[in-house]
């Protein structure tokens, strides 16, 4: 019989399920602690949907563990199951080990002991970093060692009931047959791994319910038996092993993604395996929604063949940002984690939940979410020191190449009320945003930083575009020329006070003076994007020169904030959130105005198109 654990929209679920985990523990097994379950198989990369078979059990164990209680959080790694088939990136030869074992597979990288072990290990690092403690069972361990042999026995003789009920349950509209339902007219739940090839491709002939003897063929041409089923190396069907080990294990919670818990469901089928065959109790449960993801690499992509994993993740999410994403989440509800240009948005919402909890002024539900993700009942995961901004941080990295001296002199010209110190006060978020940056930020708004200069591009400049670039030097040159005279005469505390407003009216004089002289700077950028052909087409002119007052009024608006700020003394909010701000949302416009203009300005587009076509052709 099915136990389900709703989730009730008006309840804190962490907590309503820690405590129904905790009496039904009691009531079950006395004096035991509660057992909440995972299962990974380590078939290939464990990806970001497989950690929330974790993550919603861990939360649950964690609350228990909080409330002074004992809890157990077990993983079984499904390392005895049999490769399937072969991930994409990894060499065909593997396809000769189809149908053994995970942990009889060869690692790909020969560093390991197995197939299996290799795709473990960065899971536990991962696991290690969020703080998700468990005791992990190896299921090729326990069916080697004779650990379920009492059960493995006790399914077989009751084959005909278990083909019963998985007969009740078959479904009918698989395109292809599901291993373990009856394929015979004599079903067998155990399924040999073939002493002499090691596959799984057996049939089972026959099984002396006295003496345990088993006999079976294989594909490749053995005939096994009879010998007893203890010495034979093999594991039960799924359907049948997932209910077994619920009672083995005594699992108290254990949730699953929503196809396996539907109704019909291979939690249908367990829930009367457990308690008609093995004696055991169905465990509490209930179903969490998938995890879905936003952008990528040229290493993760669905072209790739590769979801992103929890090692992914960790390179640009800070642990406890990573877990907060998870856990702000109710179980039915689904997850998109963003690997694109949404990450800063991310980082922003975390840190003005940060800073709404350490004020006070945080709802519950919010303070209750935000305690589980920055900590366990083991203690708080590692933040970092002083968390900057995300998208200044990947600003910051992406101008600078890298460069780490560059990176320490630009974060303490936008921290001149309180310098960093060193790069290590911003770690390790900034270790996540360089990540981002030389892996998920898309190449076309990456700066590329050249070692000489491109010689082809500046022998193709216009002329307007030779003056635009004399105008782009004689400015920068009159910049670090006042720079310098005011340095020495001054010292260099009068560059570092105002360099927050002179930069901002540096480029505000760059931009009107090229608008004056009939080259608005918007229409380089543009030319990149649109077609040869319109480039001096009077409404493609028209369109820049509004984009480049937009950015002169910017850039102007800033500078007279920079000023303000340094006169007020609020050097953050006023000289540098409010100007990132209008800078943000500056290109924010120049992104979706164009569009618009095109639209409107299509019919007139067109008739000066045809116009030009008929006087070309006069």
């Amino acid at each position: 019989m099915e136990v389900a654990c709703p989730v009730a929209p008006a309840d804190d679920w962490v907590v309503r399920t820690a405590d129904r985990v905790r009496a039904e523990a009691g009531r079950r097994h006395p004096g035991l602690a509660p057992t909440c379950a995972s299962g990974i198989s380590p078939s290939g990369p464990v990806h970001l949907g497989n950690l929330r078979e974790l993550m919603v059990p861990h939360l649950v164990a964690d609350e228990v563990r909080k409330q002074g209680a004992p809890c157990r959080h077990i993983l079984s790694w499904d390392d005895y199951d049999r490769l399937r088939r072969v991930p994409k990136g990894f060499g065909e030869s593997f396809a000769e080990h189809i149908g053994r074992p995970l942990s009889a597979v060869p690692d790909p990288c020969d560093r390991h002991a197995s197939w299996a072990e290799h795709f473990k290990e960065p899971l536990r690092e991962a696991l290690a970093r969020l703080g998700i403690v468990v005791t992990e069972i190896s299921q090729t361990q326990m069916y080697t060692s004779g650990a379920y042999t009492e059960q493995i026995v006790t399914a077989m003789r009751r084959r005909a009931d278990i083909g019963a009920v998985l007969a009740r349950y078959q479904t009918k509209r698989a395109t292809e047959p599901d291993d373990d339902d009856p394929q015979t007219a004599v079903y067998y739940p155990f399924r040999p791994y073939c002493a002499v090839c090691g596959r799984d491709d057996t049939t089972v002939t026959a099984f002396d319910d006295e003496t345990t003897e088993i006999t079976y063929i294989c594909a490749c041409g053995a005939r096994v038996g009879p010998t007893p089923i203890a010495a034979v190396a093999g594991k039960l069907a799924w359907k049948v092993d997932w209910p077994m080990r619920w009672a083995y294990e005594r699992v108290t919670f254990e949730p699953a993604g929503v196809d396996h818990s539907s109704p019909g469901s291979s939690f249908t089928v367990g829930g009367h395996l457990v308690s008609e065959i093995f004696g055991g109790q169905m465990p509490l449960h209930f179903g969490y929604a998938f995890v879905g993801f936003t952008g990528g690499s040229s290493k993760i992509s669905s072209s790739a063949g590769r979801a992103p994993t929890p090692a992914d993740a960790l390179e640009i999410f800070e642990a406890p940002l990573l877990r907060w994403l998870y856990a702000r989440r109710r179980p039915e509800q689904s997850i998109t984690l963003a690997f694109d240009a949404e990450v800063g948005r991310v980082y922003d919402e975390w840190d003005d939940l940060t800073r709404r909890v350490a004020e006070g002024t945080a709802k519950t539900p919010a303070r209750a979410v935000f305690a589980r993700a920055s900590g366990t009942a083991e203690g708080p995961l590692p933040v970092t020191p002083r968390p900057l901004p995300f998208r200044t941080l990947a600003s910051v990295a992406d101008i600078t190449a890298g460069d780490e001296a560059q990176i320490l002199r630009i974060l303490r010209l936008l921290t001149a009320d309180a310098p960093v110190g060193s790069l290590d006060e911003v770690r390790p978020r900034l270790d996540c945003a360089q990540a981002w940056v030389a892996e998920y930020a898309a190449p076309a708004d990456r700066t590329q930083v050249r070692d000489e200069p491109d010689a082809d591009r500046l022998a193709a400049l216009t002329d307007s575009e030779r003056d635009a670039v004399k105008l782009l030097d004689c400015v920068t040159a009159g910049y670090f020329a006042i720079v310098l005279v005011t340095t020495i005469a001054f010292g260099p505390w009068l560059f570092k006070t105002c360099n927050i407003f002179l930069s901002w009216g540096a480029f505000a004089l760059v931009t009107w003076i090229a608008l004056f002289r009939g080259f608005p700077f918007t229409i380089q950028f543009a030319r990149e994007k649109a077609p040869a052909e319109i480039w001096d087409h009077p409404l493609f002119l028209r369109l820049n020169v509004i984009l480049t007052v937009v950015f002169g009024v910017m850039f102007s608006v800033n500078t007279v904030l920079g000023a303000t700020a340094l006169m007020t003394g609020h050097l953050l909010s006023v000289g540098l959130a409010l100007p990132l701000s209008l800078l943000i949302a500056a290109i924010a416009f120049s992104n979706v105005y164009p569009k618009r203009y095109f639209e409107r300005v299509a019919p007139h587009w067109a008739a000066a198109a045809q116009a030009a076509q008929a006087a070309a052709h006069d």
